[in-house]
């Protein structure tokens, strides 16, 4: 798996160099340490560990965390081969590197600031992979605080109104570094942010976002954002695209950000305009972003049905062996 992942994140190579590390527990109700699940043998005392690991799973079940699960540097969680699912707090990825998360669900989040995955402050090559993220109190996923080199693949996100945030706010301006790509994902009834953008570069392919509530990709504060070869199939809202301007902290205005769209499909009256919404200042913010000097290669594949049909089925946890050379 390290070293497969396409786009920003592609040099994520998880815990490739460590041992594998057993969860042979999910915890449960015997004593304190079982409740906070970070006994030996838990998936918390694995990811705290600073040398790295490939963790996989020896039990199957859902993982009821009382708290954030924060991950260190150098991790693969490897849910292949089981069906684990994290409830009640999401997955920390504050100041690390190198981390893979595969095969996990991750859903049923309560709490002040509770995001599915987040991604903050300051972490990089950080690879998310075929995922189910779905109902917290916050946000799925979110990519902030000068984090970089995000590939997100083949994840399902659902029954949630905020899916993916990138860039906290226009107070943020470090979050210029930021640079993420989110291919063969689905969007399955999510209101909004598929995803918003402040300042970051972003590339989205192959994914198919359905029956939105607001706007599906949304392009703010000096963003840049390529759409290319995805799948739009509205229900009541039709419009695709949306711009809102804000002021970054080191400007005198307020900007929008920028999209462009290269071979999507736009199904049941949806409206793929692209245009800027805050024309004044659209030319003070060349497009400076090609993906196409960024990295190569990428597997892109034109919009099709058949690609839509692929993703309603193959995207979020599946059920997938656990290679021979990893357990």
């Amino acid at each position: 798996m390290a070293g497969q992942a396409e786009g920003f994140g592609r040099h994520a190579i998880g815990g490739l160099h460590g041992n594998v590390y057993h969860v042979t527990t999910l915890g449960g109700t015997h004593d304190r340490s079982s409740i906070y699940n970070d006994g030996p043998g838990s998936l918390r005392d694995g990811c705290r560990q600073q040398e790295p690991l490939w963790i996989v799973f020896d039990v199957s079940g859902t993982l009821r965390l009382a708290s954030g699960l924060r991950v260190s540097s150098y991790k693969t969680i490897d849910g292949r081969g089981q069906r684990i699912v994290l409830s009640g707090k999401g997955l920390l990825l504050r100041e690390c590197e190198h981390v893979i998360l595969c095969n996990l669900e991750v859903e049923g989040g309560r709490g002040h600031d509770a995001d599915a995955v987040q991604i903050k402050p300051g972490s990089r090559h950080v690879w998310v992979d075929r995922c189910g993220l779905r109902d917290f109190a916050d946000g799925l996923l979110d990519v902030t605080c000068g984090s970089t080199d995000v590939t997100v693949s083949r994840c399902r996100f659902w029954a949630h109104d905020k899916a993916v945030l990138i860039g906290a706010s226009s107070a943020h301006v470090g979050d210029r570094r930021i640079r993420v790509t989110i291919h063969h994902c689905f969007f399955d009834g999510t209101r909004q942010r598929q995803p918003r953008v402040r300042f970051a570069r972003v590339h989205l392919y192959n994914n198919y976002t359905r029956n939105w509530g607001i706007y599906t990709v949304c392009a703010s504060v000096e963003s840049q954002i390529i759409s290319q070869s995805n799948i739009y199939e509205a229900g009541d809202k039709k419009r695709v695209f949306t711009h809102m301007p804000e002021q970054a902290a080191d400007k005198d205005r307020s900007c929008s950000g920028r999209i462009r769209s290269e071979g999507d499909m736009f199904l049941n009256g949806a409206q793929e305009y692209t245009g800027n919404d805050d024309a004044e200042t659209a030319e003070d913010s060349p497009w400076d972003f090609e993906v196409r000097v960024c990295y190569q290669p990428c597997s892109v594949q034109p919009a099709s049905m058949a690609l839509k049909e692929l993703l309603e089925c193959r995207t979020g946890w599946q059920p997938v062996p656990l290679p021979e050379d990893v357990s």
